[in-house]
């Protein structure tokens, strides 16, 4: 029988069930509202639905890297406690997730993965396997982010720290493949977990983002009996320390703090005699966008 979307809406309205789930609840009811919800409750969804809006800041953050090194990928799955987090049944449905996004080269954001067909059972989509699982365990449970990383002549590292709690790709090219080049791939790994880096170099920060960290400096500087010229001296130096903060590239190495992680690659390229670059990097902190 034909459903019409204002019985749709009215059932999405009780049960806080997604569009899809309510119209098919209605096409096996045959219409029929109070059925419906029944339905919707008997399967889980409903009360599953109710959960959404919790906050979910525990979690797991997984990775993966492909045998050869050229292709990792890395998601964070968050739901509302440690102890949920550590269940088998949420420890497998991550697990499924990094399986499917490294199987699956096309998916490369977080509503590409939810709309696929889920890897373990393609007759439900990755929403709908996440939905069972939300009612299942108790608790709201978000797919929080995923990347991909590819390399580009060179090798995709992952690490994760502290249980899950931090995640971490990096790619890096060189035509070296020495066990020097892998021990330095980790390194900057390790960096990226310990220091939270947010771009690789100075050239890749906006400059919207710049300048909104020049105006809370000018901010600070408001009252100060300083000439504009000094003002502005010192605002560029409190911008280069900030590159050597939020940038890879400046940061000083964890291990030796005398030498910049730019230092330390033009050490290692003379050594290793390969240009090394890093190509790019994700990291994630669960409960942190």
């Amino acid at each position: 029988m034909s459903i019409s979307t204002a019985d749709i809406k009215q059932l999405r309205e009780v049960t806080g069930v997604g569009i899809l789930d309510c119209k098919k609840a209605l096409q096996e009811t045959e219409g029929d509202l109070d059925q419906a919800i029944e339905l919707l409750r008997k399967k889980g969804l409903a009360s599953a639905a109710k959960k959404t809006n919790r906050e979910a800041n525990e979690g797991l953050i997984s990775a993966w890297v492909s045998d050869d090194g050229q292709t990792g990928v890395m998601i964070e799955v968050n739901c509302e406690t440690d102890f949920v987090a550590r269940t088998d049944d949420f420890k497998e449905f991550v697990d499924a997730l990094v399986r499917q996004l490294a199987a699956q080269a096309n998916i490369d954001s977080v509503e590409a993965l939810l709309a696929a067909p889920y890897v373990d059972d393609n007759s439900q989509t990755v929403q709908e396997r996440l939905t069972e699982t939300i009612a299942k365990l108790g608790e709201n449970i978000i797919v929080r982010q995923v990347a991909r990383m590819q390399a580009d002549g060179g090798l995709v590292d992952s690490y994760i720290h502290i249980g899950g709690r931090v995640g971490v790709l990096v790619a890096m090219t060189s035509e070296a493949g020495s066990d020097g080049f892998v021990e330095l791939l980790h390194d900057l790994a390790l960096q990226i977990a310990a220091v939270a880096p947010r771009y690789v170099s100075e050239a890749e920060v906006p400059a919207e983002v710049i300048e909104a960290e020049k105006d809370i400096y000018r901010a600070q500087l408001a009252e100060e009996n300083k000439s504009p010229d000094i003002k502005e001296r010192i605002i560029e130096g409190k911008v280069k320390k900030w590159y050597s903060e939020v940038t890879l590239l400046n940061q000083a190495f964890v291990k030796d703090n005398d030498l910049t992680i730019a230092q330390l690659l033009k050490n290692k390229s003379k050594e290793l005699g390969s240009d090394l670059t890093i190509q790019s990097f994700a990291r994630f902190e669960l409960g942190v966008n």
